[in-house]
Parts: structure tokens; sequence; C-alpha cells
């Protein structure tokens, strides 16, 4: 399989899953501002929509949408319990998250690092996705994980897309409950890996 990506951005997401399965992989860069790969390739070629993450597998299907990749890279490795069976309704309670930390939180930052956006537009993202988070400050403060005792995709998923708050300047440090769910996902070894492969980490 490969993954097209560009480090730091929601991709991460799948890589780090790609780390817990353990499924052979090899990673493609592709840039958000060129729309290239380092050999020159136009990456619209690979995503008309020129975004990341794309999955091509090994017969060149290609799968677009990281909430998609992460449930399908999951039930390629069902001993690793990185998501409940499929039909069951812990499945469909990690989709809702998915699709949560989706359209909730991951877009919503999508003002903040738009050079166009206004002091006010800013100020208004700021605003609501810290509401969010401070709801998800809530259920963290009842459970370890999103979907219950054991970490799942939706936790990575979560993770990638709040460590987006410091470059922005949005303060979660009085989320004490999302704080410390995300330094039990930062020592995941497999966390690690994919973040010092993207050159995330010293």
């Amino acid at each position: 399989m490969k993954l097209y990506f560009s480090p730091g951005a929601c991709s991460l997401s799948p890589h780090i899953v790609l780390e817990e399965t353990g499924l052979p992989y090899t990673l493609v860069k592709a840039s958000t501002k060129t729309h290239q790969l380092d050999d020159g390739t136009d990456f619209y070629t690979i995503n008309p929509l020129g975004y990341v993450p794309v999955l091509e597998l090994a017969d060149g299907r290609r799968l677009f949408e990281g909430p998609a990749i992460v449930q399908y890279l999951a039930d390629q490795a069902p001993e690793k319990h990185l998501a409940p069976a499929n039909g069951t309704f812990e499945r469909y309670r990690l989709q809702g998250w998915l699709n949560f930390v989706g359209t909730e939180v991951h877009k919503s930052f999508g003002p903040l690092f738009n050079p166009k956006s206004s002091d006010e537009v800013k100020a208004n993202a700021k605003a609501y996705i810290s509401k969010r988070l401070a709801w998800v400050d809530s259920e963290l403060a009842q459970r370890p994980y999103l979907n219950g005792d054991a970490v799942s995709v939706a936790d990575f998923y979560l993770f990638v897309v709040t460590n987006w708050a410091k470059p922005v300047g949005l303060d979660i440090a009085g989320l004490t409950h999302l704080n410390a769910f995300r330094d039990r996902i930062a020592n995941r070894p497999a966390v690690q890996a994919a973040m010092r492969q993207e050159g995330l980490l010293g």
C-alpha cells in the first residue's frame, strides 16, 4: 500500500494507524502548496481534489478521505482492535466520533490556516473550536478514550487535529482531560514512529 501524505496534515492519522497495525506500506509525500510529488508528478492526477490522505492499494485502487481510510486499515488487522466489528453499535459510535472530529473540529481549523481570513473570522473559529473541544474534554473525563476503554482510530484523528492548536494560537491548556488524553496518545510507539518519519519529532 501507498499512503500519500503531507507532514503534520490530517494524513498523519492514517499514517499512525498503519504503524499501529504493522501493515506494510510506503509513504509518498505530496506538497499541499505545490500539489506535486517529489518526482514532479501532478498530485491532481492522484486525487482530483488535491488533498491528502490518499491510500493506494497494490491493485491500483485508491481510497480517499481519512475516516474511510482508517476504518479500512483497522479492518485489515482486526486483531489490533482499533475499530469495533462492523455492524455493532460500537462501530457506529466510532463512526459518529470520526464524523464529529472531521466536521466539527478538523474543518473548523480551516479559517485559522487561511491567510485571507480576517481577525474576526479567526476569533470566531477559535471560539467555535474551543466550545467543541470543551465538550470533548467533558467526555474524556468519563473514559480514557473517545469510544471507551480501548484506543481506536478516532483517537488518532483527534490527536492529529488538536496538534494544530499551538501553531494557530488556540489555547487548550485548560482542557485537562483532553491534554491527559493527548499525552497518552503521544507516548505510543506507533505515534512517535509516524511523527518521526514525517519530521515532526527531533
